[in-house]
């Protein structure tokens, strides 16, 4: 992470410590949806930096209709933001509509917010379009004092836009996931290095890659890590991600060999 400006760290804090009063106000009186949009709007600017009166929009169009808020900074549509009204709990449902607008508009990252919680999501322009939860704020439990709280924060303000700290952040979570781990532990890759290694230590025992998978699979690794959607996305990732590299390896013989003979010919 970036190291944060102190003119911008100092913003931050003190935006926390202005705005939780307001949330916990604005959530015991219950408020509507427009009043926390209100205060989500009071809370772009004050706290991330945003200008309200050039960057902050509510009449951003995407197919004849409108999100509730958009950020664009130097002309550039940078994020969507869905609100909700304070006393609701987010849910998956609430988030399609904006994931919708913002793969529409081409833009990459979608936020869900009744004002305290703070969801940033990950548009993927795969086939088909894809989301993430990247990560999740809770403004009425965040800690002004605790820098890892402030580097949350830091990500979805207008500096840290302008240093793209959101794809830094979301890639390293994708380096760390154990979802994706887990996968490149299965890979015939690590499977063949575990076999030689073995064939090192014992080297008259006899093993398959099939029985190194079985014990890795059942016994090593947690099944949740191994099933469900995470999983297999993180598996379509590394199968991609090795047939490139397959490709790239056997196409680079034929390139060198087309150089030599256009050396020959020159000579």
């Amino acid at each position: 992470m970036a190291v944060i400006p102190n003119k911008v760290k100092t913003r931050l804090m003190a935006g926390i410590k202005k705005f939780q009063p307001i949330l916990n106000t604005a959530k015991a009186k219950d408020i509507n949806e427009s009043d926390t949009i209100v205060i989500i709007t009071d809370m772009l600017s004050e706290l991330f930096g945003f200008d309200k009166y050039s960057e902050i929009t509510s009449e951003y169009a995407i197919k004849k209709t409108y999100c509730d808020l958009a950020i664009k900074v130097d002309g550039k549509l940078r994020f969507l933001l869905e609100a909700k009204a304070i006393g609701l709990e987010l849910k998956d449902d609430y988030i399609k509509q904006a994931l919708d607008y913002g793969a529409n508009a081409g833009v990459d990252w979608v936020i869900l917010s009744n004002g305290y919680i703070w969801r940033i999501y990950k548009i993927s322009f795969t086939k088909p379009i894809e989301n993430e939860l990247v990560y999740e704020i809770d403004l009425l439990n965040i800690n002004p004092k605790k820098q890892s709280d402030i580097e949350l924060l830091y990500c979805i303000s207008k500096e840290g836009l302008g240093k793209s700290l959101l794809e830094e952040y979301h890639l390293q979570k994708q380096a760390s996931s154990r979802f994706l781990i887990g996968q490149i532990i299965l890979s015939d890759t690590v499977i063949n290095s575990i076999k030689k290694t073995l064939k090192k230590v014992l080297p008259d025992a006899k093993i398959t890659d099939d029985e190194i998978s079985a014990v890795l699979f059942n016994e090593v690794l947690k099944r949740e890590v191994l099933e469900g959607e995470k999983a297999k996305e993180a598996k379509r990732k590394i199968n991609k991600a090795l047939k490139a590299t397959v490709k790239k390896a056997a196409s680079k013989p034929a390139s060198q060999e087309k150089n030599s003979e256009t050396a020959k010919k020159q000579l």
